[in-house]
């Protein structure tokens, strides 16, 4: 499944605002445990992201296009590694 997403990347108040548009992917929970990047720990019930660049910490918006659906995660890794991704992020559990 191919989704279009638009993130808006909260950093510190002295930096500006960015925003990247582009594909994102979703990490599996079979990662769960694996360390990270930053050397924590994988799990699956926190809403973590990897990117390429952005510093561990940053807070980024992730905004589904289709839909305008959005979700805060926290960046804890590197990656996405699949040509074409910006950004590969833990997906949220439905409510119901």
């Amino acid at each position: 499944m191919r989704y279009f997403i638009l993130f808006f990347l909260a950093l510190p108040i002295s930096s500006k605002a960015q925003t990247q548009t582009g594909k994102a992917s979703f990490y599996s929970n079979a990662f769960e445990g694996s360390p990270t990047a930053s050397g924590e720990k994988y799990q699956a019930s926190k809403l973590t992201a990897a990117h390429k660049t952005l510093p561990f910490g940053t807070i980024v918006k992730v905004t589904n296009l289709a839909n305008n659906e959005s979700v805060e995660v926290t960046v804890n890794d590197r990656g996405p590694y699949a040509k074409g991704r910006v950004i590969d992020y833990q997906k949220p559990l439905h409510r119901n």
